[in-house]
């Protein structure tokens, strides 16, 4: 049988990418032009801006992977696209370029959920990974804990209540001056503090031992701010930004500790955008290792929203026999 090539397409948020995957394991080309500098301007990803600059970059990327990996349209087998979760300009922007490729070159399209891309990025550099396995997804929107049953069915174990953990590292950066984007600047701040000078609360759901909340501890330190404030205290950045970062990891931790002893998993995979915590892949691959799991994280470039990820999830929906019409749609809060 000939390699599959996929063509990947990816803009969910702020980043415009494109990728050509072979047999979705192999990376011929990951293209990202990425729009961080633009909305740090702002705080934050502006939705309106976001999706110009995809319409503005989209062509230019899609073009620079097909040269990177040395191949044409016409050598593409499959368009793959992320549909949602994510901002709906955005996502539409990269389905419209995707529908309009299939439809050209007279291609199959197939639609990628986001989650279960970042899921599929372990299997671009851990060939040995094959599911069942769990994962711990965590990026600026999502906070799931999933039983990843196979390529393309996944149980979804946990997930967050309100905030995701990315959203609160974006929300607690501001707070404390650091600005956009949160989990890089909350990383490197808290190498220079200490992780238990605050005592920030670790969040539980009632009655659900998976689930996630962030938000009390985001209240927990603007409380610990406003105070601070109030009494003319001066704050410590990286004692704050260390203890607040800790809190979060602790829960996560603990979380995908229980779900491995409780479902008996023998490997276990990191992904998202937080994945690149440099304090989360520490403590979770030493965690996993006391408890005698594999552990399994993508490098910090396949970590942030990119299309080579969309590519592995692509191939193995495709081999499962997906297919999109050109009526496929965004879904902003598409579920997996």
């Amino acid at each position: 049988m000939s390699a599959c090539l996929i063509l990947a397409i990816e803009s969910s948020c702020d980043e415009t990418a494109a990728s050509v995957v072979r047999d979705g394991r192999e990376v011929l080309s990951n293209t990202i032009y990425s729009q961080i500098d633009l909305h740090t301007l702002y705080g934050g990803v502006v939705p309106e801006i976001a999706s110009r600059k995809h319409i503005d970059k989209i062509n230019y990327v899609i073009e620079t992977a097909l040269k990177e990996a040395g191949v044409t349209l016409d050598d593409i087998n499959v368009v793959a696209v992320t549909y949602g979760p994510g901002l709906v300009g955005p996502l539409l922007v990269g389905l419209s370029a995707a529908k309009a490729i299939a439809w050209a070159k007279n291609k199959p399209l197939v639609g990628v959920n986001h989650i279960m891309g970042h899921i599929s990025a372990n299997y671009l550099e851990h060939p040995e990974l094959e599911p069942a396995f769990g994962s711990l997804v965590v990026s600026g929107g999502h906070t799931h804990l999933i039983n990843v049953n196979s390529y393309t069915s996944v149980e979804v174990i946990g997930r967050t209540y309100d905030d995701a953990a990315g959203e609160a590292f974006d929300k607690v950066a501001r707070a404390i001056g650091l600005g956009y984007p949160g989990g890089p600047k909350i990383d490197k701040a808290a190498k220079e503090g200490n992780p238990k000078a605050i005592d920030f609360p670790r969040g539980k759901v009632d009655g659900s031992e998976y689930d996630f909340s962030f938000s009390g501890l985001k209240s927990a330190v603007l409380n610990y701010l406003n105070k601070a404030a109030m009494k003319n205290e001066e704050i410590s950045i990286p004692d704050v930004a260390a203890s607040f970062q800790a809190a979060v990891v602790d829960v996560l931790v603990d979380r995908a500790v229980r779900c491995v002893r409780e479902y008996n998993m023998k490997s276990f995979a990191l992904a998202g955008g937080v994945a690149s915590n440099s304090a989360l892949r520490a403590s979770l691959e030493e965690a996993m290792k006391k408890e005698g799991v594999k552990f399994y994280v993508p490098s910090p470039i396949l970590c942030t929203d990119n299309a080579a990820m969309i590519g592995a999830a692509g191939y193995y929906a495709y081999m499962d026999g997906k297919r999109d019409d050109l009526g496929l749609n965004a879904i902003a809060n598409l579920r997996l």
